[in-house]
Order: C-alpha cells, then sequence, then structure tokens
C-alpha cells in the first residue's frame, strides 16, 4: 500500500494537480483540509477528502475512515482535536475508531510519530509550511512489520525519510 498525503493547501488548485502528476503510482490520494476548493473541484476527484477550518464547503466530511490493505486510515484536519497542543485527543479518537493510521493537518508542520502501533502522519503544507521553509506532502508505504515515510517539497525533492517498525 502506497499513499500521497496532503493537507493545507489553501486555494493552490495548481500544486494538488502537479503533486498528484508527479506520484501517478500511489494506491490512494488524501488531503487532510483546508483546500479552501468546492468539494466537487475537478483536482479534487478521486481524492479522499476533509473539510479543515478554512473550508467553506459543507460537503466535505470533517472525518474520513477508509480501509485500504486490512489497515484502518483515519483522517481529519485537526482543528477539532486541537492537535496544536497535544495529540491527546485525536489519539482518544484514534483508538476509538480502531485506527492503524491517522492522517492530519491544520498546524502546517510535518511530522510522523509511531505511538502504541498507530502511525501519525502530518504532511505539513503546500502552501505555508511551519517550522521549516520547504513546503511538503507525504508519501506512505506499508513495509513488512512497519511503515516508511517520505516526505516531499512540492518539486518532488526529499525533505525527510523515515521507517518506523512496529
Amino acid at each position: 500500500m502506497k499513499l500521497l498525503v496532503m493537507s493545507d493547501t489553501h486555494s493552490d488548485a495548481a500544486v494538488i494537480t502537479n503533486v498528484i502528476a508527479q506520484n501517478p503510482d500511489v494506491d490512494a490520494i488524501f488531503h487532510c483540509g483546508d483546500s479552501e476548493l468546492s468539494c466537487s473541484a475537478p483536482e479534487l476527484q478521486g481524492v479522499l477528502k476533509v473539510r479543515g477550518n478554512c473550508d467553506q464547503d459543507i460537503e466535505f466530511p470533517t472525518e474520513m475512515i477508509k480501509e485500504i490493505d486490512g489497515k484502518q486510515i483515519y483522517m481529519t484536519h485537526g482543528h477539532l482535536y486541537h492537535i496544536k497542543s497535544s495529540l491527546t485527543a485525536l489519539s482518544y479518537r484514534a483508538r476509538e475508531v480502531e485506527a492503524d493510521v491517522v492522517l492530519f493537518g491544520h498546524s502546517h508542520v510535518l511530522g510522523v510519530e509511531l505511538v502504541d502501533n498507530i502511525l501519525y502522519i502530518n504532511p505539513g503544507s503546500l502552501l505555508l509550511p511551519r517550522g521549516r521553509k520547504e513546503k511538503s506532502y507525504a508519501i506512505i508505504e506499508n513495509i513488512e512489520n512497519g511503515w516508511h515515510i517520505i516526505f516531499y517539497t512540492e518539486e518532488k525533492k526529499v525533505i525527510e525519510e523515515k521507517t518506523l517498525l512496529y
């Protein structure tokens, strides 16, 4: 299973299109909110997506649970769980939905953690990154006994690469 995860593109439809075009071999594409596009925008067709605090279209769900290759993936923007303060509330929800992977955005800060065998991924922002200068997205791959995560710039240059085993 190979997943493309992006977030916080804030009306930049072109960056969504470009990142998707650079990664034709993924099994699923996730947008963790604040696209600021309509839910039916052509750039978001085929993309699993949720509503962020800046999204006006009420057609976006606030959260999503998707099973891919036997892994339960939970996605939300993060603002409803106060992720800028702590992952505690989000981790309670993750356990409640029996998530293997939690995808979220909101803070614009890229990050990855494996806590109690649950993978938490924030891909950062493809428009207004915080904590570092590079605009970013993530590719997550399920490997034997773990996960391989690569954070890329919008030009697909590697920012950071990690393998986490469970």
